[in-house]
């Protein structure tokens, strides 16, 4: 009698084919397939693939998470994921996913670079989307552009954190130094604000939600963002996959990058319901703030293939301009060894 090998090629097909099969059949017996109650019924026809997913349930950019599970996208692809929301650091998240812990996370590209470099075996397999990042300044200080920061102090909420890494690298592109030119002073996020009022900064920069309800201040401007210039139409955040999920079970590691894929799509072309749907993970927040937030990102950008790959090794590149990445990494290569194409 031969074995049975579960994690197969051919298994792995005949698992996903079932799943379709058991869909379809339940969707047309009950007269349709949109999602709702119908499709419910439908999935539960066939049986589910378990998986832990790690986010951060505070941060506006990981709406498509909540949309996939509200919507319905993660069962329509044969899961059943369970939402592990993580506040640790990132190599903790990063080491977390690649011992097993978590199978799969969704962060910033410009904090996960680093960790990467090192050698975690997290394989990135999408761009979710661009936007969230701002660098607001008091009017009374002058600052309009990002040469204005020459000499001045900004405030951030962590010293390693994207915003702080993102303005660094394009004022160093810009001509200015941000190590020598521009004092940088942490704060927790959440006095970022009362830090401008004192004076103690003339700068802040952080992500949405917490940059964009300090924003709203008559006596603030938003002097850049991150989809400026050439970031206009580059990913800022990311899907990440365990290594080993997606070297023995590729199938599944399939079926979640498109599901998020699809329902940032959705979250794109229905920012109001995503809103809503992502609200009940954070209860303070103002739905119609986080209307506006998601209709400022780019939720219609998420890139796969080569060209998620080539905006990995730009961020590379980026990141050893200001001493982040090594100078001796090779971008290209290293783009190649932390990406995987599961959609293929």
């Amino acid at each position: 009698m031969t074995s049975f090998d579960d994690t197969s090629p051919a298994s792995l097909a005949r698992r996903a084919w079932l799943r379709k099969t058991a869909w379809a059949a339940g969707a047309a017996a009950l007269g349709g397939t949109s999602l709702g109650l119908s499709s419910s019924l439908a999935f539960a026809e066939a049986p589910l693939t378990p998986l832990k997913l790690s986010w951060n349930a505070g941060a506006i950019c990981t709406a498509p998470v909540a949309v996939a599970v509200k919507q319905g996208f993660f069962r329509q692809h044969g899961l059943q994921v369970e939402l592990v929301n993580f506040a640790g650091s990132t190599d903790q998240l990063l080491e977390a996913i690649a011992t097993g812990k978590s199978d799969a996370g969704v962060g910033m590209a410009l904090r996960w670079i680093k960790p990467l470099e090192q050698g975690f075996d997290v394989k990135l397999t999408a761009g979710i989307h661009g936007g969230c990042m701002r660098l607001l300044a008091t009017r009374a200080s002058g600052i309009v552009d990002l040469q204005g920061l020459k000499g001045r102090t900004v405030g951030v909420s962590d010293m390693a954190s994207p915003a702080k890494n993102f303005f660094a690298i394009t004022l160093k592109k810009l001509g200015v130094d941000p190590d020598s030119q521009v004092q940088w002073r942490q704060y927790p996020a959440s006095l970022l604000g009362e830090a401008l009022k004192k004076g103690e900064v003339q700068a802040i920069a952080d992500g949405d939600p917490t940059i964009w309800s300090i924003r709203d201040s008559d006596h603030l401007i938003e002097v850049s963002n991150n989809l400026c210039g050439e970031y206009e139409n580059r990913v800022c955040c990311v899907l990440g996959v365990r290594g080993s999920l997606v070297r023995k079970d590729r199938a599944t590691a399939q079926s979640l990058t498109q599901a998020l894929l699809d329902a940032t799509e959705w979250t794109a072309n229905h920012p109001a319901e995503a809103a809503a749907i992502f609200s009940e993970h954070a209860p303070q927040a103002d739905v119609g703030q986080l209307t506006a937030m998601l209709k400022s990102h780019t939720d219609h950008h998420h890139p796969v293939g080569d060209a998620f790959k080539k905006e990995i090794a730009l961020y590379a590149d980026d990141l050893k301009t200001v001493g982040v990445v090594n100078s001796g990494t090779d971008s290209a290569r290293f783009a190649n060894r932390v990406f995987a194409d599961v959609l293929v």
